[in-house]
Order: structure tokens, then sequence, then C-alpha cells
């Protein structure tokens, strides 16, 4: 077997031991406080034709949109700018004490302001994933243009490139690493979020489908719905990985 389809069959182990590993603890709870609000894993696996019945692939699908549309705007807007910072020292000293001033405010916080401003619609949703991404890629872009060594560009200098040219043989390369590793914390942070969003002014989200469930108390049907939010955050932490596989060949 070829090293690259043994690391393929170790993680498929990986994963799927995982899943064993949480469905048993799941189980095992479930049978110590034996509660009508904590059923077992079996018994909501079991809810998935009433799921489907309820459009729960509608909300699913809802929830992956806002996602990658707040991924994608987080990248527009931390990729000029943390290469900015990270390359232009005047430019770092003018928009660190901003970066580290909002960062650490709570996103969910600014969510009656974001509300009121753009209204209870999807805008606000993407713009509360879109703060809590942005500013953690941009501090991990500009610090990863940082950690690389001056001597990495000698030779292409020596040979006449370009700064564009520079930038795509060594700065991108180099930093693709640490965005995808911030994306896939953030990612996480952001489906947590989604979650709380889409209890406002929508009948479409895993949020909503969760929150609805739980208010005409049906557990099953709210479990299942944690579920498949957190077989979405999974989905994206995989997709992340095979990524970083093809565009971080060079770590290998």
């Amino acid at each position: 077997m070829r090293k690259k389809e043994k690391n393929i069959v170790n993680y498929l182990v990986f994963i799927i031991v995982g899943f064993v590993l949480f469905n048993l603890v799941w189980w095992v709870c479930a049978r110590i406080f034996d509660l009508k609000a904590l059923p077992n894993p079996l018994d909501v696996y079991s809810a998935y034709n009433q799921a489907i019945s309820n459009d729960i692939a509608d909300h699913t699908l809802a929830s992956l949109w806002r996602v990658l549309k707040g991924i994608a705007v987080s990248l527009a807007i931390a990729l000029p700018i943390g290469l900015l910072m990270g390359t232009n020292k005047a430019a770092n000293r003018i928009l660190s004490p901003f970066t580290y001033f909002t960062y650490p405010i709570p996103k969910l916080a600014l969510l009656p302001i974001v509300m009121v401003i753009f209204g209870i619609g999807e805008v606000s949703k993407v713009i509360i994933i879109v703060l809590i991404i942005v500013f953690q890629l941009i501090i991990s872009i500009r610090d990863a243009i940082a950690g690389i060594s001056k001597g990495d560009y000698h030779v292409l200098i020596s040979l006449k490139a370009t700064k564009w040219q520079q930038m795509r043989h060594i700065t991108l390369p180099a930093i693709m690493p640490e965005i995808l590793s911030s994306l896939r914390i953030s990612s996480g942070i952001a489906i947590s979020a989604l979650f709380f969003t889409e209890t406002f002014g929508t009948d479409k989200g895993l949020g909503f489908y969760i929150t609805d469930s739980w208010m005409r108390i049906d557990y099953l049907q709210m479990y299942f719905g944690i579920f498949v939010l957190s077989m979405l955050g999974f989905l994206l932490f995989l997709l992340l990985d095979v990524l970083e596989t093809i565009v971080c060949k060079w770590k290998n």
C-alpha cells in the first residue's frame, strides 16, 4: 500500500473510531440519566424520515450557504489587509491597534447593533460570521508573513523576480497553512454563533430548526438538528483538511 493510500485509510479509521466513541459516550449518558430530554443516539437517528419530511435538507443548505458566504467575504477582506500589514511596517503600526481593540470584542454582543443597522435578514447573519472570522484571519496572515525568513526570498531576488512573483511563489504558499488553521478554529466558532443568529428573523436554517423543535418539545428532532449542525462543522473541517493536502504539498 502506498503512503498516500495508507494515510487515507488511517484518516478514515480515525474518523470512524471517533464517531463510534462519541455515540458510545452518548448512549451511556442516556442510559445513566434515563431522561426524556436525553434520548439515546439510536432513537435520534431513527427520526431521520421525520426530519426529511420537515425539510431539514433545506435548513442545512441555508446554514451552509451562510457560512460559506461568511468565509468568502472574510477571506476577501482579510487577505489584502493581512498582506498589507505583514509587508508594510507603517500600515502595521496604523492598523494593529484597531485590530487588537476589535478582535477581543464578543461578536455576538454586536448582534443587536448589526440587526439595527442591517435588519434581521440574511445580511446581518453573514456579517456576524464575518466579524468572527475576519480579525483572526488578519492577525494569522500578518504573523505568518513575519515568520518567513528573509533568506527564502534571496534566490528569487537574485533572479530579478517582481514583487508579485515573490508573493506568488514564497509568501502565499508560506502563509497558506496558517490561513487554513485559522479558518478551522474560527469556522467552528462561526457555526456556534450561526445557531444563535438563526433564531431571529428567519424560518430557514439549522438554528431555527433546533429552536423550533425545542419549543415544540420534540426532543428527537432537536437532537437530530444538533447532530446535523455538528456534522456541518465536521464536514467543513474535513474540507479544509483536504484543501490543505492539495495546496500545501510542500509541507510533506
